[in-house]
Formats: C-alpha cells, sequence, structure tokens
C-alpha cells in the first residue's frame, strides 16, 4: 500500500460524505464532486515539474517558476471521469485532455474498450487518469496498460472511492502507479459495486438511470 495515497484533508472528507447521502441531487453532487476535485487535484499535483520564465513585477524583473502545464494530460476513463475534469482544470488549465472508453461486461466485469483519444507526442509527457470509482480494478488496469503502450513519461491514477480490491487488482498489473484516492471503503457487492459507496457515479453525475 506504499503507493497508494488517501487524501484526509477535512475540505476532502466532508465533501465526500455530503456526496455518499442517496438524497443529494444530481445539482449538489456534481458541483461537490468538482469542488472535490479541485482539492485532491493540489495533492495529486505536488510533484509536478516546474519551469523558470522572467517576469516583470511592477518594481523590477525577477526569474518565477510556473507549472508545465502543457506537458501533462489529464485521461478520463468515460464517462464518470469526465466528472473530474473540471475541477482539475481549476489547477491545471494547460493540461491537455485525453478520453477513453471502456464498459464493464456484465458478465464477466471485464472491460471493453470502445473509445480512445489521445493528444500527440505522448511520450513527453505526464498522464493523471481519474474516474471517480476504483471497483474491481479490472477497467483502471486495462486503460494503464492502453496508455502505457504510448511510452509516456508517468502515469497516476486518481479516484474518488476506492475498494480494497480494486487497489490489489491496480496494483498488481501496475505497481509503478500510485493512487490518489479519497477513501478506501470496506468491499465489493456481488455486482461489482463499492460499499458503503455512493452508488453509481455517473448516473449520480450526468442524472440518469
Amino acid at each position: 500500500m506504499s503507493n497508494v495515497h488517501v487524501i484526509d484533508h477535512p475540505l476532502v472528507q466532508h465533501k465526500l460524505t455530503l456526496m455518499r447521502r442517496k438524497d443529494a441531487s444530481t445539482n449538489s453532487f456534481r458541483r461537490m464532486l468538482g469542488e472535490l476535485s479541485t482539492l485532491m487535484a493540489y495533492e495529486v499535483t505536488r510533484d509536478m515539474p516546474l519551469q523558470d520564465i522572467q517576469v516583470e513585477t511592477p518594481l523590477e524583473t525577477m526569474t518565477g517558476k510556473v507549472i508545465d502545464g502543457k506537458k501533462l494530460v489529464l485521461v478520463s476513463i468515460l464517462r464518470a471521469g469526465n466528472g473530474f475534469l473540471d475541477g482539475m482544470l481549476n489547477v491545471v488549465p494547460g493540461a491537455r485532455i485525453g478520453h477513453i472508453g471502456l464498459y464493464r461486461d456484465p458478465d464477466t466485469l471485464q472491460p471493453v474498450e470502445y473509445y480512445f483519444k489521445m493528444p500527440s507526442e505522448m511520450a513527453e509527457r505526464d498522464i493523471i487518469v481519474v474516474d471517480p470509482m476504483l471497483a474491481t480494478g479490472n477497467s483502471a488496469a486495462a486503460a494503464v496498460a492502453r496508455l502505457k503502450q504510448l511510452q509516456p513519461k508517468s502515469i497516476k491514477f486518481v479516484c474518488l472511492l476506492a475498494a480494497p480490491e480494486g487497489v490489489a487488482t491496480l496494483q498488481k498489473a501496475h505497481p509503478d502507479v500510485p493512487i490518489y484516492t479519497a477513501a478506501i471503503d470496506r468491499e465489493l457487492n456481488d455486482h461489482g459495486y463499492i460499499l458503503p459507496g455512493l452508488g453509481d457515479a455517473g448516473d449520480r453525475i450526468f442524472g440518469t438511470k
């Protein structure tokens, strides 16, 4: 578990608890996810590379440091991962966006890819993969494996909630990929949902069933 980071900031935990409530509206759930993903982005980007630039202050010229955001790619696992993007872009607005479409076969619980679109020159880039739920871990492991074919500089995985089973699956397949999450819940049920969890994140973000 050394490569698993639980972000236990009080504001993160407060918003996560409010999101878990079954009576939280689609609007409030979506808004809190945006706020929470912004807060999580501060921890996830803590070791991002910096570059020096010259700036004119009101008094003199100086050398300052800025994030090299143009080399960062936020990769959303569709569709629920899109709920993470706006909040993270508040912190790194220069990041590029990639999408991976995966659906889970209801019988085997294995991921099936249906969409893959990334920026160019991925070998020069750092990747942050976002998906609210790390349940079985199969989709996350498949997404990371697909991205590794592009030989990026680094990959991180960020989720709102994780199940122990999902963490184990992703770590076994990709021990070099750090996992960032707001909580590790108790277990999965027979349908592959996280318990106690917060339901289907995609349905709650987009107001669908």
